[in-house]
């Protein structure tokens, strides 16, 4: 019944506008990968630009953020839909050329990423309050953290069938995509009132620092957590002689957080937002602690169903309460900023597990999730402690707005 309701607030090509605008995103580092080891030959120089994109990418998320809230959703989304379709295509005429001109364009390509997901994010949150319907956010954002699930399956997926046409391909893709889905859904997007673009250009509330720090930190736990996880899942399946197993994982991981984000939308709302948090968190270590037994017991296809469940209830967490405590005309660089750990996490988790695989094997990349992930819990434990002694109680995402 609740996602029924959510369906008639934006109209249903809304829906499959949004999950083909997030594709680019999801398909943008294999298919840089692609493209870079087959015009240079070298795996370890297309890892190396693979890494630039995603860096840069953290970089430039709280600047379109800040872009956004300033001058509105439509106008962000759209410079940046252009901005990277022109990077992309860059980076496919730089691969005829040099490294130096391939290793900037990758850069560029991250840098002009435009952030869908917080984007989106806010609009389903300014929307709802406009129609008088906040108790539809959490729906909102278990779809939403559905979505991304589904994309990260699927953007892979698409990727390995589009190789088979040619290294470029998966970029070119990439490219049409931008201009066909992501480019018409950014001008769907509200652009907000020009009360409120002219009062946030003007005088900015302050971001909550501290706070904003924490979420960061907590999603670049989970980003390591990924990170962890892609190693980790490449050197079982090559250890095990079938290396073409690991897009199957991967698939399953993904599938089983998408069923576990859709189900948050009927949790209880007495089941506040912070003990989600901390819930969830515990959760993930659970998770993470099967992976390590899985993998050492052989099950590991078991493991990741089991572990995959742990990680879209928590994301959800962190979405929703970074969208609570940043104020009203700075939501848009606030979830930018969350999102900005994701791939700084997964760059680390790759780089520790990859250390730990030389010398382990996949055991030894697996042992950088649970470490991860009790970081997770601690900092979640740590926040809503330090909430508590603060307020005593949960702000109110009503009366902040």
């Amino acid at each position: 019944m609740a996602y029924r309701s959510l369906l008639r607030v934006p109209g249903a090509a809304f829906f499959p506008l949004g999950f083909l605008a997030r594709l680019p995103y999801a398909t943008s580092s294999l298919a840089t990968l692609v493209l870079v080891q087959a015009a240079s030959g070298s795996y370890a120089f297309a890892g190396l630009a693979a890494a630039a994109q995603g860096i840069a990418n953290a970089l430039g998320a709280p600047i379109a953020g800040t872009l956004a809230d300033r001058h509105g959703h439509r106008l962000a989304g759209t410079v940046t839909a252009l901005a990277n379709a022109a990077a992309l295509t860059g980076l496919v005429v730089a691969s005829h050329t040099g490294r130096a001109s391939m290793l900037t364009a990758a850069a560029l390509s991250g840098l002009t990423q435009p952030p869908v997901g917080p984007l989106v994010r806010v609009h389903w949150s300014r929307l709802l309050h406009a129609r008088a319907r906040p108790d539809l956010i959490p729906t909102a954002f278990s779809y939403e953290a559905t979505a991304d699930e589904i994309s990260f399956v699927a953007g892979p997926a698409l990727v390995g069938l589009l190789t088979a046409l040619g290294p470029t391909a998966p970029t070119v893709a990439a490219i049409a995509l931008l201009v066909l889905a992501t480019l018409p859904f950014a001008l769907s997007l509200n652009q907000g009132s020009t009360e409120h673009r002219r009062s946030a250009r003007a005088a900015r509330t302050p971001l909550p620092r501290l706070p904003l720090a924490a979420m960061f930190v907590a999603m670049a736990a989970m980003g390591t957590i990924f990170g962890a996880v892609q190693t980790g899942v490449t050197a079982y399946s090559n250890e095990s002689g079938h290396p073409g197993s690991a897009g199957l994982l991967y698939a399953v991981f993904g599938i089983g957080s998408a069923l576990a984000g859709a189900a948050c939308a009927w949790l209880p709302t007495r089941f506040s937002l912070r003990r989600r948090y901390v819930t969830f968190a515990a959760t993930l270590l659970l998770g993470a602690l099967t992976l390590v037994a899985g993998e050492r017991g052989h099950v590991l296809p078991a493991a990741m169903a089991v572990a995959g469940v742990t990680v879209a209830p928590y994301l959800i967490s962190l979405y929703a309460l970074t969208e609570r405590l940043a104020p009203a005309d700075r939501a848009t660089v606030a979830l930018t900023v969350l999102c900005a750990g994701g791939p700084l996490g997964t760059a680390t988790g790759q780089a520790l597990a990859g250390f730990l695989v030389d010398r382990h094997g996949s055991a030894g990349a697996f042992l950088v999730a649970p470490v991860a992930a009790a970081a997770a819990l601690l900092l979640a434990v740590a926040v809503v402690l330090a909430h508590s002694a603060r307020t005593g109680d949960e702000p109110s995402a009503r009366t902040r707005r």
